[in-house]
């Protein structure tokens, strides 16, 4: 099996060490030839760099005009994400970027159809598409077992009480949390109930320890049959563990909650099952998603596996997270 040869552009997206940690751990598929850094990252996320230990620091020139490198993961700043990610994509690299991408709506469509037009594969750092429940839910054997979905209700909650420069620093984006973590919802509910007939955006300021930003973050989705939201509040107590998603449908409700539980060997998902004749609670095996995510993304590479989201819906998606936030 062809390795793919890859670089990371950037450390400063949450998800950024992990998923450059991905790709030197999964050495039979990825030949990680470097990194870069764009100005001032480097300063300002030190604590990240060790992951990078070992490989060579690059010029963005000498990622984008090797032609042996084809493909990229995208780890930037939000800002900076969708910039790089379409610079990739007029030097013909397959993109991994993180969500949801940068805060231009015309640069994320110049992007979308730029991959389109060299078809380029365009793959996107919604870390809950490769949790394990979540992923039956959207199989088509999950679907069937769920019925007309009738609603989806999802928490994506943190707390940062002690920490209110976060909360500040969801200043910088359109929506405040919305755009930061709620994003990740919006996807679950897009990829299970398609196109909302409207969004209706609900983001406020909490105002506490004098933050500024929407830190408190809802959004409600309406549909034929019912209503789904989203809510992401990032001064909840225990709000990781309420992280939840609860999906109504003719057939049966499937809640789970919290959607991912921490253990030193991995993540696990806990998953309660309702049903006229009864109820069931189960917890799944572990698993490591950035593994997962990412091997994947080597497979529509090398042509193996075609990528479940299409151009139209990752731009369709984006749009919907815009409204979200307000826009």
């Amino acid at each position: 099996m062809e390795k793919v040869k890859i670089a990371q552009i950037g450390i400063g997206h949450d998800h950024a060490p992990m998923i450059f940690s991905s790709l030197t751990k999964q050495s039979d598929i990825f030949e990680v030839v470097g990194y870069y850094l764009p100005d001032g990252e480097a300063e300002r996320y030190s604590e990240k760099l060790e992951c990078f230990n070992g490989y060579k620091k690059l010029t963005i020139e000498e990622i984008m005009e090797n032609p042996e490198v084809t493909a990229v993961t995208i780890e930037t700043e939000e800002a900076n994400l969708s910039s790089y990610a379409l610079m990739a994509a007029n030097y013909g690299k397959h993109i991994h970027m993180d969500k949801p991408g940068g805060m231009n709506t015309s640069e994320f469509e110049e992007l979308i159809e730029t991959a389109r037009a060299k078809k380029l594969i365009f793959h996107m750092g919604y870390m809950y598409r490769y949790n394990p429940e979540i992923m039956k839910l959207m199989s088509d054997d999950g679907r069937e077992e769920l019925g007309e979905i009738i609603s989806v209700e999802t928490h994506m909650n943190g707390i940062y009480p002690d920490t209110p420069e976060k909360r500040q620093w969801l200043n910088q984006f359109p929506g405040g949390n919305m755009f930061f973590l709620g994003c990740h919802m919006i996807d679950v509910i897009l990829n299970l109930q398609g196109i909302p007939d409207k969004i209706t955006s609900f983001n406020k300021c909490s105002g506490a320890e004098g933050v500024t930003s929407e830190d408190f973050a809802m959004a409600v989705l309406e549909y034929p049959h019912g209503t789904s939201f989203v809510k992401a509040n990032a001064r909840e107590v225990i709000g990781y563990r309420r992280r939840q998603i609860v999906v109504c449908g003719s057939k049966k409700t499937v809640e789970i909650k919290p959607v991912e539980l921490y253990y030193k060997e991995g993540l696990r998902t806990k998953v309660y099952e309702y049903k006229s004749a009864g109820e069931k609670e189960e917890i799944s095996e572990f698993f490591d998603r950035y593994d997962t995510m990412m091997a994947s993304f080597a497979e529509m590479v090398r042509g193996d596996k075609e990528n479940p989201w299409s151009y139209d819906y990752e731009l369709i998606l984006y749009r919907c997270i815009m409204k979200a936030c307000g826009i």
